[in-house]
């Protein structure tokens, strides 16, 4: 009861203070599992989406927290968690190293004739080697160790939630989004199924800049863009500059 009492009034002061204003561009809110993507300028980035979002799709969603940030108060910690429903990340673990392919090997009881024997019998030329199989989703989910900073938002996503994510990893200061990291290629890899958002946060850094703990009334809006899905065979940097080019074309909407 005290997290939903927590929860209006925290919706009621953030809409007070930016507006909250949501707008759905060729992307119409809907109960379907997501990941939204979006530009990452203030710790209030997090707080905005939320309150921007439909309460039905609030309910459904969670927004990922850096856990050295979101748990330094207890009050902090327990606003994430029963108002929030955040997902932890833990900005300081190791990154998972990537799944090797897996080879496919012919079975049979007798070892069939290596190409080599064969060009040396006077037969024909040796074929080439087959291509390694890429590796399956689950196989990829399977791979993924504890300790990788990814492992919170694979079992939301495993669990049915959808998530807020910001691939720049870090906050930015400029007019455009840093490089996108590759975390967001990793899940669309390991969840191709899930529905991926852009989404453009506008004017929010403006309510409460780096160092300052008192809010400033801006009027901030958030921009739902077309989805995106990783193309067959995308390799990670061209697909993580599209999705980085999708949330900044958003940004004249």
């Amino acid at each position: 009861m005290l997290a939903k009492l927590m929860s209006f009034l925290l919706l009621g002061i953030v809409r007070f203070l930016t507006g909250s204003q949501a707008r759905w561009y060729g992307c119409p809110p809907k109960a379907e599992q997501r990941i939204y993507f979006a530009n990452h300028q203030s710790h209030a980035d997090m707080v905005l989406i939320w309150a921007a979002l439909p309460e039905e799709l609030r309910s459904i969603t969670r927004p990922i927290a850096a856990k050295d940030y979101w748990t330094k108060t207890p009050f902090r910690q327990w606003i994430t968690t029963a108002v929030f429903n955040a997902v932890y990340v833990d900005r300081q673990a190791t990154p998972a190293r990537p799944v090797a392919p897996v080879a496919t090997e012919p079975t049979g009881a007798t070892a069939a004739p290596s190409d080599a024997d064969t060009a040396a019998a006077g037969g024909p030329d040796p074929s080439p080697e087959a291509s390694p199989r890429a590796p399956t989703p689950e196989e990829l989910r399977a791979a993924l160790p504890e300790s990788d900073p990814l492992a919170p938002l694979v079992r939301a996503l495993e669990s049915g939630d959808s998530i807020v994510i910001f691939p720049e990893g870090t906050r930015g200061h400029g007019d455009e989004p840093q490089s996108f990291k590759s975390g967001l290629f990793k899940l669309a890899q390991m969840f191709p199924q899930v529905v991926l958002v852009p989404a453009w946060i506008n004017n929010v850094q403006r309510v409460m800049p780096k160092g300052e703990v008192v809010p400033v009334p801006i009027l901030c809006s958030v921009t739902f863009g077309e989805p995106i899905q990783l193309e067959a065979g995308e390799e990670r940097r061209p697909f993580l500059d599209r999705a980085r080019r999708a949330v900044i074309a958003l940004r004249e909407v």
